[in-house]
Parts: structure tokens; sequence; C-alpha cells
């Protein structure tokens, strides 16, 4: 925990100011200090998508990306709409879309089901 996800549009692969550490860490740096997670449980993984579909004008190009994050429940809304906020304001920092591309992106933050486990092997 947190369990953070980042889908993003497979064009966007060197919009990432060509540098995705740099993104993780600020992301983690963000969701320790808004949301008092712990540094080393922070996770995150990168998931491109080929296909992206936004309205329905086949002409015009677009780039999506899209934040999940899942916490272990206890935080307040208003806290996970602030750390929401902060990420949106990460995704303006790291990213550029390239060339014509139109930006989506969003982002979500939820409570983890009650059923979440985890391990750690050494």
């Amino acid at each position: 925990m947190p369990q953070i996800t980042v889908d993003y549009s497979a064009q966007l692969k060197h919009g990432f100011d060509h540098d995705w550490p740099a993104f993780a860490r600020d992301l983690h740096t963000t969701v320790v200090e808004i949301a008092a997670a712990k540094l080393p449980a922070c996770k995150t993984r990168f998931r491109p998508t080929e296909d992206v579909f936004i309205g329905h004008d086949e002409e015009a190009e677009y780039a999506l990306v899209h934040i999940h994050i899942a916490l272990l429940p206890g935080r307040t809304e208003e806290t996970k709409a602030r750390l929401t906020e902060a990420v949106l304001e990460l995704v303006r920092k790291h990213v550029r879309a390239v060339g014509d591309l139109t930006l989506h992106a969003s982002a979500e933050v939820r409570d983890l089901d009650a059923s979440y486990r985890k391990f750690e092997s050494e």
C-alpha cells in the first residue's frame, strides 16, 4: 500500500520528460506527504495502452493519462481530493503531449477493499 497505477497512451512513452523514475519519485513523495503513506510501501506500475478513443472525432489526436491510487481505508474525502489535485499537478509538471496531441489527464484515489493482503519475500 499504496498501490499506484499509471495508465497512459502509448504515444506518450517519451512524453514523461523522458524520466519515469523522477515522476514516480515525485508521485511517491506526494502520496507520503498528503496521505501519510510510508515511502517504502509506495508501489507504482506504468501501463501503456495502444488504443485510446475519446469522443467521436476520429480525426483528432488525443492522449490519455489516468492515475489510480489505492490506499488502505482511513483517509478523509478531503485528503483524497487534495491528493488527486496534487497528482494532476504532477502530471502537468512531468507530462508533455507531443505533436498535436490533446492530453486528457485524470486521477482517482480510492480505498483498497477489505480483502487486500500482501506479503514480501526475502
